[in-house]
């Protein structure tokens, strides 16, 4: 089966939502719709469900033009950010509830419930009630009951925003196994960068409506097309510093210059904007071939095993992200340090031009 987006767009009381979108989906694959909030994700999972209808373009199922054509006849599935569940019902009928609305027999019915919630470690809490389950364990209850429903594609719109830290990062270690063991087309709505990386499979940038690029999720995040893809695919927040390469060097705004080696070796002179994530803001190195610039601490965040430094320099605000626990104080100078070999580039038009090599 595939699912496909030909030339989509939506709007909303004249405001568009989604702004010429094509992509296709494929049996047995993960797609993550990657972007802040209100940048369309949801607005195309509602598309692909047929619960929207779109302004222009056409949705298509097996290459047959479904535009229109009600969800109820679309073998579809959607979780959502809310898990939703019958409160009254154990686990077990949960699970089992699409499956007596299809009218399989008792058998089936046994068997499907029983290899879902192996699969969601649910076993131990099907004679349960959902208020007598954790928040986790709830939502694994609403997709085991999307699983079991056998539908073609599956969506998941931020599944796990409302749980806390330790039962999101649980899920996220789970859900790759239960894609795969699976076989459906799965859609997967996020706004971290971080999820979309452990997930895997493709990732979609999303925009302001726009899908500004589709691809392999690691090779999104290492080589992205411009700079809004970048900053969508980075957080903390994508550091940036205008730069000008000239005989040589590369000076940067507001102070600070160095030779034109690394990634700048190979472009001709000219201006340029650099971005660069918060592991790959050094402090205080000490390497000869570094880049090195004066700032000042705005405010440490530990977490324990990371601490996140807010450094300020001019009228710039950049965040570094170091190993382990460092207690600098609020206003204490420190050395930022870059490696040039260590950095993405971009042109007039925010377009990339050079970027590190793949590690």
């Amino acid at each position: 089966m595939s699912v496909s987006l030909q030339n989509v767009s939506r709007s909303i009381d004249g405001v568009p939502a989604i702004r010429d979108v094509s992509l296709t989906l494929e049996r047995g694959t993960l797609t993550v719709l990657l972007g802040p909030t209100l940048s369309g994700k949801t607005s195309i999972m509602r598309l692909l469900a047929g619960l929207d209808k779109p302004t222009h373009g056409k949705v298509l199922v097996d290459g047959q033009d479904v535009t229109g054509v009600d969800v109820r006849k679309r073998s579809v599935a959607m979780v959502y950010q809310q898990f939703i569940n019958y409160p009254s019902l154990s686990v077990y009928e949960n699970i089992a509830s699409p499956l007596r609305v299809q009218r399989q027999p008792r058998a089936e019915i046994e068997r499907k419930v029983q290899e879902a919630a192996r699969l969601l470690k649910l076993e131990p809490y099907l004679k349960r009630t959902p208020m007598q389950l954790s928040g986790g364990q709830q939502q694994r209850t609403a997709i085991a009951r999307a699983l079991v429903k056998g539908a073609d594609l599956v969506l998941l719109d931020e599944p796990l925003a409302n749980l806390d830290y330790k039962l999101r990062e649980e899920l996220r270690v789970d859900l790759p196994r239960i894609f795969e063991a699976s076989g459906a087309i799965f859609v997967y709505a996020t706004t971290e960068p971080s999820e979309a990386l452990l997930l895997g499979g493709n990732t979609i940038c999303m925009w302001e409506g726009q899908a500004l690029q589709n691809g392999v999720t690691a090779q999104v995040y290492r080589h992205p097309e411009s700079l809004r893809v970048a900053q969508v695919f980075s957080d903390p927040p994508l550091n940036l510093v205008n730069v000008e390469k000239k005989n040589g060097a590369v000076d940067y705004a507001g102070g600070g210059s160095g030779p034109a080696t690394g990634v700048f070796a190979g472009l001709g002179d000219g201006a340029y904007r650099v971005g660069f994530r918060a592991h790959q803001l050094e402090v205080a190195s000490g390497h000869a071939d570094r880049h090195a610039f004066a700032t000042t601490v705005s405010v440490t965040e530990i977490t324990g095993s990371e601490s996140f430094v807010h450094l300020k320099r001019g009228d710039a605000n950049w965040v570094a992200v170091l190993q382990g626990v460092h207690e600098f104080l609020p206003g204490q100078h420190l050395e930022a340090v870059l490696d040039p070999a260590n950095l993405f580039v971009f042109d007039a038009a925010d377009r990339l031009v050079a970027a590190p090599p793949a590690m």
